[in-house]
């Protein structure tokens, strides 16, 4: 073979599973476009700019079509999915059985053997210091750093899809992945809760009495809480991977810092810094759980969340921008 056809077989050669950088584009969106004769048309400029940024509208949201529907097809994702959905069904049951003994219950277990709706909020507060924030700091995680290690990151930039569309794409795949781990979470308590025990009236933490559909109400309020903080935290592994092109090491990562953040919370000569640490407002959503809502810790858990994406978010930005990809 000679050295002319030996280089043209090495261009077209294809690798497994991806899409020739050259086959991205089509070839008239490159060459013939910078050519039309804009002359003959009225305003040239607005047309040609509208035409670009419907382009760019488009392609954005194709390619995060394309994101969630890697990430909802992943079995690694759907078994976590399911894992969190089953344990609200292994606390209904065990209060259940715990609340049909003759060896009294504690406060929460009257609570929610007393309503339904309790069961959800039990649930969130058992789940979101460590199940939940490990499911999403494994698809967030692996949001870069995974392209990375798998050789296909560079062909997502040849695409050319942008590098801050690449990373509001991911982000935004991790922030639609964590509303659903919440609101699986939620629902799978709420059946469970309605199964187990008696519907009705609620009794708050305060003590007032409201009826079920404010009860539905206060925990769509905490679906959207929860979602925010697990959106903050998924910024913070977002973060971590784009330093490193081992996905396991930004998913360990995040998850140590939520433990630490947790072993600093425990320590009493530490209760200064305890409000600014992301775990300890995760669990403002009890404010829902009195009457009136306490919108002040809502919306100072929600300020926190907001810090923390702005924060972690302008990092991920500085290095994946100016990152050198190799991979």
């Amino acid at each position: 073979m000679s050295t002319a056809e030996s280089a043209t077989s090495t261009a077209t050669r294809r690798t497994p599973g991806l899409v020739p950088v050259t086959e991205t584009m089509r070839t008239t969106e490159r060459t013939e476009e910078p050519a039309t004769d804009h002359s003959a048309a009225a305003g040239p400029s607005a047309p040609s700019g509208r035409g670009s940024a419907a382009r760019a509208t488009w392609a954005f949201w194709r390619l995060l079509g394309s994101e969630l529907g890697l990430t909802f097809r992943r079995p690694r994702n759907l078994v976590m999915l399911a894992v969190l959905a089953a344990v609200p069904v292994v606390i209904g049951v065990a209060l259940r059985l715990v609340g049909g003994s003759d060896d009294g219950m504690g406060g929460i277990i009257q609570a929610v053997a007393g309503n339904s709706l309790m069961l959800t909020f039990a649930s969130f507060s058992f789940l979101v210091l460590l199940l939940m924030p490990v499911a999403i700091s494994v698809v967030a995680g692996d949001s870069i750093a995974g392209e990375a290690g798998g050789g296909t990151l560079r062909y997502l930039l040849a695409a050319p899809a942008g590098r801050t569309r690449l990373l509001a794409v991911k982000y935004l795949n991790a922030v639609v992945y964590a509303y659903a781990v919440t609101a699986v979470v939620a629902l799978s308590a709420l059946l469970t809760g309605l199964v187990l025990f008696p519907a009705g009236p609620v009794t708050l933490l305060s003590g007032t009495t409201i009826p079920v559909l404010d009860g539905l109400v206060r925990i769509a309020i905490t679906v959207g809480y929860v979602g925010a903080g697990m959106a903050a935290l998924a910024a913070i592994a977002l973060a971590l991977s784009t330093f490193t092109e081992v996905s396991i090491g930004a998913i360990a990562g995040t998850m140590v810092l939520v433990i630490v953040c947790q072993v600093l919370r425990a320590i009493p000569e530490l209760g200064s810094i305890t409000p600014y640490l992301l775990p300890t407002k995760f669990t403002n959503f009890d404010a829902v759980l009195r009457s009136p809502i306490d919108t002040g810790a809502l919306a100072d858990g929600l300020l926190t969340f907001g810090a923390y994406i702005l924060l972690f978010g302008t990092i991920a930005w500085a290095r994946f921008s100016g990152k050198d990809i190799t991979s």
